[in-house]
């Protein structure tokens, strides 16, 4: 069943007017308003309100597939840690990638300390597998993490080379840039489900989620998840 079938019982738009607002606003530089107004100049007239609830209600729904099909990963993680506001607080979203820069996994958290990392790292090896090693900057909080990891004998080599995890932090670009588009995060629970969007749109960009065991474009894997 489509996705957007599957997320609401009532529709008022047709099913690609919705899905077309998802992709470009999760993908693209693109405030509500702007979507708004490029909807208008089609002949379509809706609110960025419902925009904004279509994004809400159904980026849950695509990430929850689109995690389903994405690569595992092993090898080497780099990771690193890069700033969110959220209602003028600053949050921290964890991220890893792999040598290729493919996204491994990612976890927003309150706070920055060897308790989230190891959410984090938890997490991350649930979704993939467990890393031959992992790269880090100089933070204590994510050294002694994977050290807590290694004390159950999962021997993860630990590298902290800071200049080797400039590819973690040339990704973090992307995801800050349309983050700053949205003007900022009201809730938590919004930055969490957007942010979750705006990551897997990234990783469809990366071409890093196959589709019936073939990458294929962006743009057709995304209408291939939700439809």
């Amino acid at each position: 069943m489509c996705l957007v079938k599957q997320g609401f019982k009532r529709l008022h738009y047709p099913i690609e007017v919705i899905l077309v607002c998802l992709r470009w606003y999760l993908a693209y530089s693109l405030s509500l308003r702007n979507l708004e107004e490029m909807r208008q100049e089609r002949g379509i007239d809706v609110d960025h309100s419902t925009i904004h609830r279509w994004v809400l209600r159904l980026t849950p729904k695509l990430a929850r597939v689109a995690r389903k099909k994405r690569k595992i990963h092993g090898g080497t993680w780099y990771l690193d840690e890069t700033y969110i506001r959220i209602k003028g607080k600053w949050h921290y979203l964890y991220r890893a990638v792999e040598a290729s820069g493919e996204t491994i996994d990612f976890v927003l958290s309150q706070k920055r300390n060897k308790k989230s990392a190891l959410r984090f790292l938890r997490k991350a090896i649930h979704q993939n597998t467990y890393p031959m090693g992992v790269n880090i900057d100089k933070s204590g909080a994510n050294r002694a993490a994977l050290m807590s990891l290694n004390q159950g004998e999962l021997g993860i080599k630990i590298r902290q080379c800071r200049y080797k995890n400039n590819i973690v932090e040339q990704d973090h670009r992307f995801i800050k840039k349309r983050y700053r588009a949205m003007l900022g995060f009201k809730t938590y629970r919004t930055a969490k489900v957007l942010l979750e969007g705006i990551e897997t749109l990234h990783m469809l960009h990366k071409q890093q989620i196959p589709i019936n065991g073939q990458v294929i474009r962006p743009v057709d894997a995304f209408y291939a998840l939700v439809t």
